[in-house]
């Protein structure tokens, strides 16, 4: 059966040259390069990928299992002030530069960190470690009823004997909670506060997204002034709209596809009827598309890039359930040179996509390579085919006058010497399995 992106393939439309510009998250002058590539269909995750450039690796985590570490970060501000009275040998310190992650997403809630115990304080090894009341009172209930029945079981253990319940035993109350249990749990209705998340089509724009616009627009102003420093005249309406809301993936729906089907969207964050932050994303058949996070400076306390990612990721779990194919969040570039993008690493487990043979890599294993060096090859297979490179430009795909055809055939009629020349660095950019997938528009 034919993919789905055979079946509705990509026009890129290509436009000669690069334009360096000023990075906005490393400040330097020539830090991230663009290409123009208008795709006039929708795309799938394998195409997102291809599109790496160099010092920049796409992160994708598979949502098939979250690390411990991320759950038990989120449990501690959950559980936080709950158990006040109880000794630890840890301290809890305030992450530094909080305002400049949260605009990224970067964990920026209370983290632990182990300290030695202070002198004169801590268990005496000496003695039995330390038990809790609760335990020590079953001990002693357990004991008590086999004092009442020694020959056998105690009274209240026979479980076999009895009939079984109509209702199942409740879960332990010590197991650990789940992502969906800590962020999508109800609140109650006499609850302080109101969240509410709705997702919106943008692009093309539903009537939501059109009624809630200006709201949405001028937080997007306040955070780019606030956390960006960008002047007043900057963050324009148009330059929103270009950036945030314009989309060339094309809204599609599909039998075995989610219900908000496919395309380009924003999941707004509610608290008591006002849009506090807004979450950029891209809904496509094997993966959720982060693109970008944008909040209101005055709510900078709630850690809302952490839970946004939390939310966007269970999210994704809620759209595999109905449509298995779709199985991983997508996080965008990674840089491990910029601190801004590197915490993207913490997200377990997480796979970085090598820059040459299109293959991805547990970031566990390109950690080490990337401290040495800011571009490397992640793939440790020396017989990898090297995918980065377009080997075989006569098989690359060309739109013409409403025909596809294999470049090979179109170079033919071409009598413009520049052709060549712009086609070849279109192929270079893709590479070899990206050019046969995509068709490349010639006038």
């Amino acid at each position: 059966m034919a993919s789905w992106a055979t079946l509705s393939p990509s026009i890129v439309e290509y436009f000669e040259g690069e334009d360096f510009y000023r990075c906005g998250y490393c400040k330097n002058e020539s830090g991230s390069r663009s290409n123009d590539e208008p795709m006039d269909s929708a795309v799938d995750d394998a195409v997102v990928g291809d599109f790496a450039l160099i010092n920049k690796l796409d992160i994708r985590c598979d949502l098939k299992t979250l690390s411990d570490d991320l759950k038990e970060s989120f449990e501690s501000e959950d559980m936080k002030g709950k158990d006040s009275k109880k000794e630890e040998s840890t301290e809890l310190i305030q992450s530094q530069d909080v305002e400049e992650k949260l605009g990224s997403g970067e964990p920026s809630h209370l983290v632990k960190v182990h300290t030695a115990p202070k002198p004169g304080k801590g268990a005496d090894l000496s003695k039995p470690p330390c038990r809790k009341a609760k335990e020590i009172r079953k001990e002693r209930k357990r004991l008590k009823l086999m004092q009442q029945n020694p020959a056998g079981e105690p009274e209240g253990f026979q479980a076999q004997s009895q009939p079984p319940s109509l209702f199942p035993p409740k879960a332990k109350s010590n197991q650990p909670k789940s992502l969906e249990d800590l962020i999508l749990e109800s609140l109650p209705e006499d609850a302080s506060h109101k969240l509410e998340v709705r997702l919106v089509r943008s692009s093309p724009p539903s009537s939501q997204f059109k009624a809630t616009f200006q709201d949405s627009y001028q937080v997007y102003k306040r955070y780019q002034m606030v956390i960006h420093k960008d002047p007043p005249d900057k963050p324009t309406v148009s330059q929103f709209t270009r950036f945030l809301c314009s989309s060339p993936l094309e809204a599609e729906n599909r039998h075995n596809g989610p219900d908000c089907g496919y395309g380009s969207f924003h999941q707004q964050y509610w608290l008591d009827g006002k849009i506090i932050a807004v979450g950029v994303i891209d809904i496509l058949p094997y993966c959720v598309s982060s693109v970008y996070l944008y909040y209101d400076p005055d709510y900078s306390f709630l850690s809302l890039g952490v839970y946004s990612a939390l939310r966007e990721i269970a999210f994704t779990r809620q759209l595999h359930e109905k449509a298995s194919q779709l199985s991983y969040y997508y996080m965008g570039f990674y840089i491990h040179s910029c601190p801004k993008m590197k915490y993207k690493g913490q997200y377990r487990p997480s796979d970085l996509l090598c820059p040459e043979t299109y293959v991805w890599v547990p970031i566990e294993q390109c950690l080490p390579s990337l401290e040495n060096s800011k571009y490397c090859r992640l793939n440790q297979d020396p017989e990898a085919v090297d995918e980065g490179r377009c080997k075989e430009p006569d098989r690359l795909q060309v739109f013409h006058k409403k025909a596809i055809m294999p470049y090979g055939v179109y170079k033919k009629h071409q009598k413009d010497p520049g052709e060549e020349a712009t086609v070849l660095q279109y192929a270079s950019l893709v590479g070899q399995t990206c050019s046969e997938r995509m068709l490349l528009f010639r006038n």
